[in-house]
């Protein structure tokens, strides 16, 4: 119970000492501010951090060791300039023009293109699959695909145009591009 008495009265010399210096000196502060930043919200802020920083050193505020009024002063400025320090750390923002080229080539629709092309060939037969697969993906002529799949060379040619065609057709007007495919 007197811990609780003892942070309770604590806290309220805490907050008379921040009012009373917000009442004192804090016109003072927010007109310095102000002329520094030439911006009253950043003033304002300003302000409040200096209130701030004075409520965590109010045991070390007295008139005793220097003027208060100073030491607000100084903590503002000093706030000021680590706005300014931080803002210049950042590169500064700029807006795109219409006409600026990208710096990189956005590689989106080529990933939309590959999940459509996979999505159509999941709807095709295995058999015709698998010798679009093989040739397009895997980069083998028709008479390696032929070997691979141990099926003749006319078949493999008949199903790589029947699965082209259904690949065409299912694709309901998107695009699928596969390399070498007209």
């Amino acid at each position: 119970m007197v811990r609780l008495k003892v942070r309770s009265s604590q806290r309220t010399r805490d907050e008379a000492l921040v009012r009373a210096l917000y009442e004192e000196h804090g016109a003072a502060i927010l007109a310095y501010a102000a002329r520094l930043t030439g911006d009253r919200a950043a003033a304002e802020d300003i302000l409040q951090e200096t209130l701030i920083r004075a409520w965590r050193h109010a045991g070390d505020l007295s008139a005793a060791a220097g003027s208060i009024r100073g030491w607000m002063f100084t903590v503002a400025r000093n706030l000021v300039a680590d706005r300014g320090r931080a803002r210049g750390a950042r590169p500064t923002e700029v807006a795109q023009a219409p006409t600026t080229v990208p710096v990189e080539h956005d590689h989106a629709q080529s990933v939309v293109d590959s999940l459509v092309a996979l999505d159509a060939l999941e709807r095709i037969s295995a058999e015709h699959r698998s010798v679009l697969v093989s040739i397009y993906f895997h980069g083998r002529s028709v008479a390696e695909t032929a070997e691979a799949l141990g099926i003749p060379a006319g078949t493999v040619k008949s199903r790589c145009h029947h699965a082209l065609r259904q690949l065409r057709h299912s694709s309901l007007g998107r695009s699928i591009v596969l390399e070498g495919v007209a």
